[in-house]
């Protein structure tokens, strides 16, 4: 049910206002502080099957007690900012999903006694109606993160310092909430042929929709397809940070992991290494496939869910040299950074037979990337590449699903099957595993000072098809359910909510 972050428009004569003031209970280290969460949006009068839509003008306003501020105050604390995450329940009939409302304030005098009123703001993600139902959405729990002072200035690293302020503090909804939480009841009418209905699934034994990724003949139950292999784990932890924190507090469903591996530049007939990378995920629970007839012989579930890069709060990995001989005899070094320019979404098919409870997952997961060149050598002489060197568009791969999911993005794909008793093999969202996909590079823009232009010389060196990419995403950490490693027990989290698991890059 849930679609592409971004967000959609009305006519202001065809939307319905929602200003909504709910109960919430608040967790404060101190103890337990009633609140009260002020919830405004604009939504569609009423929806059309098979047809984004996003709530508009979307506030947070959570309103804090006296007591709760006193807990705030400090000798050289004058002003608080503070970051939300609502859980949204999304529902028609039978179908449920959960939507994360994130939002940032700007910093607030804090006053010396008596309330303060936080307001957060942003964008939320977009929804799409399966049928002609009523979705409806309600307010959920509340994470919210209180930090003391200003925003981080850009030349500030807020990944590497330590994180001021309260830890985030869990709200729920109070008992007594009206309507018990419902903020909007939106219409849905039919829409177009065809625009209703999950995702096809790739056709048994037919080509693969992405390189390496189709079914293969079965072997005593278990297919070739799946590795044989789960992520190794580094040895250190030379790695970026990858939490969520005050600004971006996670809430029940949020994961977080890493992810590492090679891309193939086919020009260059060489392999560039991504480095450890982090994710954040707003993850999401298995539901039952709308509009697919009963399978009396197994059990199917799917799953969408949202994941972001985040390197130092920007949503792109860490930076990484690649090293190539270029034109078969100069060697060149290229700094790069991967730019996520929308969002990454994830989304899995699990089957599971009756008969011997044997599982097979099938995971895409599509995300828009552009490259970016921030520094360039030459047989060791440097080219001032300037500030804005970069692929004119997305990366972009072959969409076994284009009408579903248009536009320019990367498409990796991974397989999992599990026999009952029996660890995962290949890839899951949680377990993590190899992903793997094919990506056409663009053309490059921006590259070079006044004095030379080096779009064309990047472009011939590197932009084409056929470039093969395999990722590993190591196993997910669950902030507010950790796993810490015992003697007993796999490492899911380390003691500060980061991902234990370090993934190894496979060729």
């Amino acid at each position: 049910m849930l679609a592409a972050l971004v967000p959609a428009t009305a006519s202001a004569a065809d939307t319905q206002e929602v200003d909504a003031a709910l109960p919430y209970v608040c967790a404060f280290p101190s103890g337990p502080v009633p609140a009260t969460v002020r919830i405004s949006a604009e939504f569609p009068q009423r929806a059309r099957a098979g047809e984004a839509f996003s709530p508009a003008g979307v506030t947070t306003a959570v309103e804090l007690p006296a007591e709760a501020v006193a807990g705030l105050a400090g000798s050289d604390v004058t002003e608080v900012r503070a970051g939300t995450a609502l859980a949204v329940a999304v529902a028609q009939d039978a179908a449920t999903a959960t939507a994360i409302w994130r939002g940032g304030s700007d910093p607030v005098p804090l006053p010396a006694s008596g309330p303060l009123t936080l307001t957060a703001t942003g964008d939320v993600p977009s929804v799409t109606g399966r049928g002609d139902g009523d979705l409806t959405f309600t307010a959920g729990d509340l994470a919210l993160g209180l930090t003391p002072g200003p925003a981080p200035g850009p030349a500030e690293d807020p990944g590497d310092g330590e994180v001021t302020g309260v830890p985030a503090v869990d709200c729920a909804l109070a008992e007594d909430a009206p309507d018990e939480g419902l903020l909007a009841t939106v219409p849905a009418v039919p829409g177009p042929a065809g625009t209703s209905g999950p995702p096809s699934p790739p056709a048994s034994g037919g080509p693969s929709p992405v390189p390496g990724g189709g079914p293969r003949e079965r072997q005593e139950g278990r297919s070739g397809e799946a590795p044989e292999s789960v992520p190794s784990v580094a040895a250190d932890r030379d790695v970026p940070p990858c939490r969520y924190d005050e600004d971006n507090p996670p809430t029940p469903l949020s994961l977080n992991a890493y992810v590492t591996g090679y891309a193939n530049v086919k020009k260059q007939k060489a392999a560039s290494y991504l480095p450890p990378s982090c994710v954040l995920i707003d993850g999401g629970e298995f539901q039952f496939p709308v509009d697919e007839p009963f399978d009396p012989e197994q059990l199917v579930m799917v799953l969408t869910t949202y994941g972001e890069f985040s390197h130092q709060g920007r949503p792109e990995t860490p930076p990484y040299d690649s090293t190539f001989l270029s034109f078969d005899f100069t060697p060149v070094k290229a700094t790069m950074v991967l730019k996520q320019t929308g969002p990454m979404r994830i989304d899995a098919r699990m089957t599971m037979r009756y008969s011997d409870l044997f599982t097979t997952t099938e995971t895409y997961v599509r995300v828009p990337l552009i490259a970016q060149v921030t520094a360039l050598e030459v047989n060791g002489v440097p080219l001032d590449v300037g500030p804005s060197c970069r692929t004119e568009e997305s990366l972009t791969s072959v969409e076994p699903d284009p009408a579903k999911h248009p536009g320019d993005h990367v498409v990796l794909y991974g397989k999992a099957e599990q026999a009952i008793g029996e660890d995962v093999v290949g890839y899951t969202l949680l377990t993590g595993g190899p992903l793997a996909g094919e990506v056409t590079i663009p053309a490059f823009t921006g590259c070079g000072t006044g004095r030379e232009d080096l779009d064309r010389l990047l472009t011939a060196s590197v932009s084409g098809p056929g470039n093969h990419i395999k990722q590993v995403q190591g196993q997910t950490c669950t902030p507010l359910v950790p796993v810490f490693e015992t003697p007993e027990t796999r490492g899911q989290c380390t003691e500060d909510l980061q991902p234990y698991q370090i993934p190894v890059a496979e060729r």
